[in-house]
């Protein structure tokens, strides 16, 4: 489980902008925030470095 929806939200970012910035669909990143889907450990780090936090703060500790 992530919580990329969560920081989204707390950074005032948009999916739409995440997803053009990882060059993903929407849809797959609509399904990153709702945790139907789990990105690969390199598409976790780029979304940190995105969105300037450490990749930790994208995971769940359970």
């Amino acid at each position: 489980m992530n919580r990329i929806k969560e920081v989204l939200q707390q950074k005032g970012i948009k999916q739409t902008w995440l997803a053009e910035k990882l060059g993903k669909s929407f849809n797959i990143v609509n399904d990153y925030c709702n945790n139907r889907r789990q990105p690969s450990i390199e598409t976790l780090f780029k979304i940190s470095e995105l969105m300037n936090v450490n990749v930790r703060e994208l995971l769940n500790e359970k």
